[in-house]
């Protein structure tokens, strides 16, 4: 499903997958949040995340891209790339 592309609208879906994919009762994520703000956030729940982001928004990271990605204003900024 395709969604407007804005940094609130995707943050909206962005504290969804997170809710899902890291069994979280509540998420509010800032472009400053890491994986090491978030517990249940290892290596294995990352791939989790990334499959879920490219099935939400129909596209595909490229390795480099996921290696990139360091904090969730950056995985926010790839979207918004990837969308344009």
């Amino acid at each position: 499903m395709m969604r407007t592309m804005d940094r609130a609208s995707i943050y909206e879906s962005l504290n969804e997958i997170f809710a899902d994919v890291l069994d979280l009762d509540d998420v509010d994520l800032t472009d400053n949040i890491t994986a090491n703000d978030i517990e249940e956030w290892d290596s294995l729940s990352h791939i989790r995340l990334v499959v879920s982001i490219e099935r939400e928004y129909s596209f595909k990271f490229s390795n480099a891209e996921i290696e990139a990605l360091t904090s969730v204003g950056d995985l926010v900024d790839h979207i918004l790339a990837k969308a344009a």
